[in-house]
């Protein structure tokens, strides 16, 4: 299967405002064949940010002080309530006092193979079973109601990274050329981007086969290190400590496995050890990055 993804919502500047759970839910996707498209101004097209932006809201200070809830922030899956201190506290949210899903695109598929209305009542449900074998297991798995996904074969399992590198590298051109003004990269980066925008042996965007693909990567080698250095950065936010666990991974899998059936398996090798992280030398050594080039300063 050949089929791409465009990512959607907002890289803002140096770092991600990135959620401490695998939060919420892409509202919109659109897939096309593998062709790279160029993603909108001021978006970051690596990793969906799935979550609720709160608009300020200007409170009174006595209501405030009647009901702390108002400026008290709790994860998702949670409510504030008051104490018999009126204190403000965090408890699991009723999986049925959330709203029901406008349309499908709103469905979440769990790790347990069960299809949740909505983000609020996957986190809610994860909630209530924190602390139980059950509850350490589930996890977002993907967007979208569950569905039978078909088995990855090993050739087919060969063809992802071709894609990905590509892609990872043109995102990264994208985001050079748009980027005057909207600290979508850093200074650092605009210059390691740079020289991969100047290089004339640069493969343009475009629908190019798997043969095309590898032979660019072979002779092209260089472009495409910073770029999957790039990914793991965008990736390894909660904390950053040069792992990526389940959840960090999930805002890039969870839209990418109903497009691409190979992703699980994908993701799954690249954990060498099994010892459930990804380290940036197994992430590289996914995406065909040699040991020597792997660089810890790439990623800030």
């Amino acid at each position: 299967m050949r089929v791409w993804i465009v990512f959607l919502l907002c890289l803002a500047g140096r770092a991600m405002a990135a959620p401490t759970e695998e939060e919420s839910v892409v509202e919109e996707l659109v897939t096309e064949d593998p062709v790279v498209e160029e993603p909108e101004l001021g978006v970051n097209p690596v990793q969906v940010e799935i979550g609720e932006f709160d608009e300020a809201i200007e409170v009174d200070e006595d209501v405030a002080a009647e009901n702390p809830c108002l400026e008290y922030h709790c994860k998702k899956g949670k409510v504030c309530e008051v104490d018999e201190s009126n204190s403000p506290m965090c408890v699991c949210q009723d999986p049925s006092s959330c709203a029901a899903a406008e349309g499908e695109f709103e469905h979440i598929c769990g790790t347990d193979n069960k299809t949740y209305d909505t983000s609020c009542h996957f986190f809610a449900t994860k909630c209530t079973l924190d602390g139980t074998k059950k509850g350490h297991k589930l996890h977002l798995d993907y967007i979208g109601p569950c569905k039978y996904i078909e088995p990855c074969l090993d050739n087919e399992l060969g063809e992802f990274p071709l894609r990905m590198r590509d892609w990872l590298k043109n995102v990264l051109v994208t985001l050079y050329e748009r980027d005057e003004d909207n600290n979508l990269l850093t200074e650092k980066q605009k210059l390691r981007v740079q020289k991969i925008y100047e290089n004339e042996k640069r493969l343009q965007a475009g629908d190019h086969s798997l043969d095309l693909l590898a032979h660019d990567f072979e002779k092209n080698y260089n472009m495409y290190i910073f770029p999957v250095h790039w990914q793991f950065g965008q990736l390894d936010q909660h904390p950053v400590d040069g792992y990526l666990t389940h959840t960090e991974l999930a805002p890039l899998r969870a839209p990418l496995i109903p497009m691409e059936h190979c992703t699980t398996r994908f993701f799954e090798q690249c954990d060498s050890d099994n010892d459930k992280y990804i380290a940036l030398e197994e992430w590289a050594n996914c995406f065909g990055i040699k040991e020597q080039d792997v660089d810890k300063d790439l990623i800030i």
